[in-house]
Parts: C-alpha cells; structure tokens; sequence
C-alpha cells in the first residue's frame, strides 16, 4: 500500500507539471473561474431588468400621472408616450415590451366604484422580461390605485391581499444564483476535459508507453489523473467562491465552507472519474469531445441548475436523481444558499459518492483494456 502511494505521488506531480506546462488549459481554467463567472452573473439576468414601456395616456389624470411616475428603474424605463394607432407597430418592431392603455375617465370611473379596466400589452417574444414584467406591472398599477384611493378616504373593495415573504433570497438578486451553478457548470466542464484529455494525450504522443515500461500499475495510473487534475479544480473553484463570487459579486455564503469543500472534492472524484471512463471509450480527441459534449450538456440540463427538478416531468424527477450533477447541485444549493448542514444532505453525499464508484470501475476497468492493447 505504501508503494502504492509513493508511485500515485510521483504519478500526480508528473500530472501536475504536464498541466501547468499548458498554457491553453492555465488560461481557461483562470478565465472560466473568474472573468466567466462574473460575466454570467452580470450578464444573465432572472429577474426584470430595464424593460423598455410605451404608454397611451387617454385619461391625462392625476391617477394616470401616480400610475406613470410609479414605473421607474432599475425594473423599467421611463414610459414613452406613442400614439394609440402606433402601438402595435412599436410592438412588431421590438422598440418596447410593455404597452400599457389607459383609457379616457379611467380615474373618475375609479372614484366612483365601477371597476374600470385599463389594458397591458406584452411583447412575450422576450420571454423572462415579459412573464415576470406583467407581474411586476400588475403590482405596480394595482399598489399605485389602493394608494390613490386611500388616499382620498376611499376604501377598497378586495377579498384578500396576499403578502409575500422571500427567505434566503429577499431582494430576489438573480446573480447569487447564477454566479454560484457557474461554478458548479465550470466544476463539470473542466474536470470531464482535463482528465480526458490528459489520458488522449498520453495516447497521441506515445508516452503511454513510457508509463507501461515502469513498475507501475493501472490504478496508479488513473488515481495519479484523477487526483492531480482533480485538485487543480478543487482548489480554484474554492478560490473562485471565496474571491469572485464573496469578496468581488458580495454574494453571501450561509452555510459551512468546509461542508461544501467536502461535497466538491467527492464530485470531483466522480466527474473525474466520468471523465477517465469517457477518455477510454474515445479513440482520439475529436471522438472525445463527441462525447463529452452531449454528457455534460444532458447532466446541466438535467441537474437542476437551468430547471428545478420539481419542474420536470413526473416520470424524470426520480430518474436524475441518479445523476452526480443533480445531487452536486442540490448538495450546493442547500448548503451555500439555506445553510443546510451534514444531517440534511448526507443523501446526496452518499449518492455522490456511490455514482463516483461506479465511474471509477468502468473507468479502470476500460483504462486496463486500453493499457493492454497499448502494450
């Protein structure tokens, strides 16, 4: 056992060296952990966000006046007056998303109690803006009408008023979401390529045969791979939590660094290890890029990282449960986001794990094949 892992030792700072002497694979690693972390935060947007509105004031009261004044940034731009005949042009040609009608005497039919109607038109091609703008609008003009009512000594007539309350999250910033799974995307993405290709690169350039020269064994081999690129990742996406996504986008971190240290080097066993196996199966780069390409985008989309898991269809949710991306995933979000400790996510640890044994022995068992067909 001990020469075991003296010759993983030596096996990973060769892994080491050879990473660091490839100045394509530094600079992608830097990049996707700090300059692609905070152009994903900054850039994608969840929630609404300047969402351009054209008015048509027929009613020019000091009701349609609050109403107007009431939608502001950072949500909306200031309301541009059109002409009524040229709303639906506006809308064709993409200049505004919103289009909100109020009609003539709409404040004085308020006043005396007969419900009038004013009309919001929505260009739903911008899809985030327009589902969650409507809403934003509705609460806007609806707030902005029982102030102007109360105002006046008049009471409104609702059956209910619903009160939200948002934990974990409470100005609903989308970027504490976003620059956190861009980590967790990055975690996956690199570990499946620089595993992969550093066992196709020991392939094209012959020097898997140098390897089957010396006293040493497959697994020593794999391990020596799979720890060394494995802790390459493990210490800069640490480093990008702590740097770029706490000190630099200020999200707050809620639950035990170390906790999600834990999680993440067990997922990295597991990727790495998926990484290995799909190296195995390809006979040179091309056919592995083939195929780890479509891996990691079916696991992202099926993580619970684009989509929550609830949100899919019934017959999938206990099928990518298996997946290590989905537990990885929950695992992270539980942790950094509700502050969940090892009494909560154990589960996931364990299915982590279990799915990281399972690559590992198709992975070594592939990589003997490999080594004897090579030898």
């Amino acid at each position: 056992m001990r020469q075991w892992l003296k010759n993983v030792a030596r096996l990973s700072r060769k892994e080491i060296f050879s990473l660091f002497s490839d100045a394509t694979l530094m600079i992608l690693i830097v990049f996707a952990f700090t300059l692609a972390v905070v152009s994903v935060a900054k850039g994608i947007k969840a929630e609404v966000s300047n969402a351009s509105v054209a008015i048509v004031d027929g009613d020019q009261s000091a009701l349609s006046r609050h109403l107007r004044d009431a939608i502001q940034p950072p949500y909306f731009k200031p309301p541009v007056d059109v002409d009524r005949r040229a709303i639906d042009a506006e809308l064709d040609r993409g200049r505004y998303i919103f289009a909100i009608e109020i009609p003539p005497d709409f404040e004085a039919n308020v006043l005396a109690g007969r419900s009038p109607s004013l009309q919001v038109l929505v260009d739903a091609t911008a899809m985030t803006q327009a589902g969650l703008g409507a809403a934003y609008l509705q609460e806007i003009l609806t707030g902005e009408t029982l102030a102007f009512l109360r105002a006046r000594n008049l009471q409104a007539q609702l059956p209910a008023v619903a009160v939200m309350r948002v934990q974990f999250n409470p100005n609903t910033e989308s970027y504490w979401f976003t620059s956190t799974m861009q980590i967790v995307v990055n975690i996956t993405v690199l570990s499946i390529i620089l595993v992969g290709a550093a066992v196709i690169r020991e392939r094209e350039h012959g020097t898997i045969e140098h390897l089957l020269v010396m006293p040493v064994r497959a697994s020593e081999i794999a391990a020596a791979k799979i720890i060394a690129n494995g802790s390459v990742i493990f210490l800069v996406s640490l480093l990008s939590l702590w740097l770029v996504v706490n000190l630099w986008l200020r999200v707050p971190l809620q639950g035990s660094l170390a906790l999600f240290a834990l999680s993440t080097a067990l997922y990295l066993f597991s990727v790495t290890a998926l990484g290995m196996w799909l190296a195995t199966l390809a006979p040179a780069m091309p056919q592995f890029g083939l195929l780890a390409v479509p891996t990691y985008a079916v696991a992202y989309l099926l993580s619970g990282a684009a989509t929550p898991v609830q949100s899919m269809p019934a017959a999938m949710q206990p099928v990518v449960q298996f997946l290590p991306t989905t537990q990885f995933v929950t695992l992270t979000q539980a942790i950094l986001f509700r502050g969940a400790g090892i009494d909560i996510v154990w589960p996931q640890l364990l299915g982590v794990t279990a799915a990281g044994g399972l690559f590992l022995a198709l992975a070594l068992a592939r990589f003997r094949a490999m080594l004897a067909q090579q030898g």
